[in-house]
């Protein structure tokens, strides 16, 4: 999409505020594609990637998937995402060559979404990740090229001879770049819908009430409701930050909206995990569904991760020494990250764009840099959800442990594909995966 053709987009617009619209059945909103006729649907929404990585590994015994579809059994990790079983890929075995050769934390996981070498000795270099190639092209078409999220702050220090920002970073902006990490909720949020991420005070709903009452008059009923509950989402997710920023805690196509439906969040980082970690979530949505954004990458923690869980009644021993146990303690841990993936593909699978859902354009790609807390990174855990825009098939399992050719960046090239971005060849891969 051009630049001119972004400059035709629908937004609301209030002082300092730009709030792109969802997906409506009566307005143009996107600017891609004029509607035929008065009757016809907006144009076909456009295919979204979210990356979410959680470090460590998991629960050796209970990452597994079988069968096809509904029948689809799923190990004791996985079972949050029983909803989600016919848009689901499960895929076994794919790996990254690179990253056996340090066999640490660091080493396996700056590769994670470039497959490259990485350099080590005191030196960073890595590789351009999946997610900013497509966001030098793909993401030109919208306000934020990409999202980088995460729920726990970067390591600098080194580790047996690698930089441990190699274990805080899988978002690559150039091999020696690594894409800066937002984890502050109420800057990732005013990143999406201030046209300066600064600090203020006004609400972002309050600054385009005016334009959205003016709106109201134009769109149909159906859009009308849809405006209203995008408009309640943001004010929910400002008013969550405001709450969580006033306790000042740190615990380690076209879019369906017109506006945030949630408030700002609130200065600072939640004390609480889960509510770091479900404002996060809720951001990557709203950048999806006001189509601020098409390409977001949520790191849930660090490889080698500090966090500790309370909340879980886990506060006892940080995930990374956790992650050295197959106890109960640890799956619960393994549970609660699929449950914000979980979360993620439930929200999405509720917003309609035309006749699929937002969940249906979505790519939700789910992975860690080791099968387990052992350093095991001979085959990759990888989740796909989603349907692509009709371009990926669920319900299936794809084994490919005992197969040639599986590297992890032909997965990328498939996904890539789906982006409609070929580049013929990325990281170690020179073909995309024919099953996905």
């Amino acid at each position: 999409m051009s630049h001119h053709q972004f400059n035709r987009r629908a937004f609301l617009r209030g002082l300092g505020v730009t709030m792109a619209l969802p997906w409506m059945e009566s307005v143009n909103v996107w600017g891609d594609t004029p509607r035929t006729t008065a009757a016809g649907p907006a144009s076909e929404a456009p295919v979204r990637l979210a990356v979410l990585f959680s470090g460590n590994g998991f629960h050796s015994r209970e990452w597994w998937a079988k069968g096809e579809g509904e029948a689809m059994e799923l190990g004791a990790v996985l079972q949050p995402l029983n909803d989600f079983r016919k848009q689901m890929l499960f895929v076994r075995g794919l790996y990254n060559e690179e990253a056996q050769k340090g066999n640490i934390h660091s080493s396996q996981t700056g590769n994670l979404l470039s497959g490259a070498p990485l350099a080590s000795g005191g030196e960073i270099r890595s590789g351009t990740s999946v997610d900013q190639l497509l966001a030098q092209q793909y993401g030109r078409s919208t306000k934020v090229p990409s999202l980088v999220l995460g729920c726990e702050k970067s390591n600098p220090s080194v580790h047996k001879n690698y930089s441990m920002l190699y274990s805080s970073h899988i978002s690559w902006s150039s091999p020696t770049t690594p894409t800066p990490l937002e984890i502050y909720p109420a800057l990732a949020f005013d990143r999406l819908f201030k046209d300066s991420a600064e600090k203020g005070d006004q609400s972002v709903l309050d600054a385009v009430l005016a334009d959205a009452r003016d709106l109201r008059r134009q769109i149909s009923r159906g859009d009308q409701n849809k405006l209203d509950e995008y408009l309640e989402s943001v004010r929910d997710v400002e008013q969550r930050l405001a709450g969580a920023g006033q306790r000042g805690e740190l615990q380690g196509w076209r879019p369906t909206l017109t506006a945030p439906d949630r408030p700002r969040p609130a200065e600072g980082i939640p004390q609480d995990i889960a509510e770091h970690m479900r404002l996060m979530c809720d951001i990557l949505v709203l950048g999806f569904q006001t189509d601020t954004t098409r390409l977001t990458t949520l790191k849930l923690n660090n490889d080698h991760s500090s966090l500790r869980f309370p909340n879980l009644g886990v506060d006892y021993m940080i995930h990374h020494l956790l992650s050295h146990s197959d106890s109960a303690d640890w799956l619960k841990v393994n549970r609660f990250f699929v449950e914000q993936v979980a979360y993620i593909a439930r929200r999405l699978a509720a917003i309609q764009e035309g006749p699929r859902t937002l969940l249906d354009n979505t790519m939700l790609l789910y992975c860690s840099s080791m099968l387990n807390g052992n350093h095991d990174a001979s085959q990759l855990p990888v989740v796909v959800l989603g349907g692509g825009g009709g371009r990926i098939h669920g319900g299936r399992v794809l084994d490919y442990k005992d197969k040639p050719d599986r590297q992890m960046c032909r997965l990328y090239l498939s996904l890539m594909d789906k982006m409609n971005l070929r580049p013929g060849k990325f990281g170690d891969a020179t073909k995309p995966l024919e099953e996905v």
